[in-house]
């Protein structure tokens, strides 16, 4: 009688080999690389916890929660990803520079990429609710030169600590998001108002899980920044509130003290000054 094929030897000691014979050799960390290190955690982590079936479909079920929850206007996978401190560290290996130029963070979850265009000057509170800041900065070098004609663009929560895309229907359509270019001088200046500090969305399968795990959900008073100038690396990036008592508890791990500013009181409105400091781009060799 001719054997069959040879049955699989799945077992807990073997279960992530078993995986990675499946797939073709890789180089350079190539997909089948990822994928079966990526296995290799996974399978790892479920014979330390040992989960019942139960417990393993709740893990299902709350992974497809989070994809229910994604729409054009919230990313409650970008959230997860934030929270888990994986955004942060993914942007920490791959944009390192020189101390003393303009460091990133994470891009966060309520990035619109079809913000207006603005002139220097122009006020990005449509509603006009909250205390007025003034914005002013300029963009240079590492040498110091200016940076004329930068893209920047710029997106904030506003005096309640909420986005303008998680309130379509109280808040203007793009209230507290702009984009603006730089003078010849590396200059810009603009007028909003001074943001407050938020608790991260508590009402989504992300938030739920991690305040009944007792994790801080709080982030600092803070603004959004994406800097852009061809042949410089694109900074995206944050400046705190130097006063917000929640600096050390940031929720995504994104404060970082060069990004920490003081914001000036004038009469009854607010002042900031600053500057962000780009790396030229990195010259690719030719393959």
């Amino acid at each position: 009688m001719t054997p069959g094929p040879m049955a699989l030897n799945f077992s807990e000691a073997n279960s992530h080999d078993m995986f990675a014979q499946r797939l073709p050799p890789s180089k350079d960390n190539g997909l089948p690389q990822v994928l079966a290190a990526a296995v290799t955690h996974l399978h790892t982590l479920i014979r330390e916890v040992r989960p019942t079936q139960a417990e393993w479909r709740q893990v299902i079920e709350f992974l497809t929660d989070v994809g229910h929850a994604s729409d054009e206007r919230r990313q409650e996978w970008v959230l997860l990803s934030d929270l888990l401190g994986a955004s942060a560290l993914v942007e920490d290996i791959n944009s390192r520079r020189p101390k003393t130029a303009t460091p990133n963070t994470v891009r966060g979850p309520f990035f619109r990429a079809d913000v207006p265009q603005l002139p220097l000057g122009g006020n990005i509170s449509l509603d006009g609710i909250g205390e007025t800041l003034e914005v002013s900065g300029r963009v240079q070098d590492l040498d110091g030169d200016p940076i004329a004609n930068t893209e920047i663009i710029t997106w904030q929560a506003n005096a309640q600590g909420l986005y303008e895309n998680q309130q379509p229907d109280l808040q203007p359509e793009f209230n507290l998001r702009g984009s603006f270019r730089t003078d010849a001088d590396g200059r810009f200046h603009y007028r909003t108002i001074k943001p407050c500090g938020y608790g991260v969305p508590d009402d989504g399968p992300v938030g739920k899980l991690l305040l009944k795990a007792g994790y801080p959900l709080r982030r600092p008073a803070h603004l959004h920044f994406i800097i852009k100038a061809p042949g410089f690396e694109t900074i995206t990036t944050h400046i705190y509130d130097g006063s917000d008592p929640h600096l050390a508890e940031d929720a995504i791990f994104a404060v970082k003290p060069e990004l920490v500013r003081t914001f000036e009181q004038q009469g009854k409105g607010w002042l900031l000054k600053l500057i962000f400091i780009m790396v030229r781009a990195r010259q690719r060799a030719d393959t």
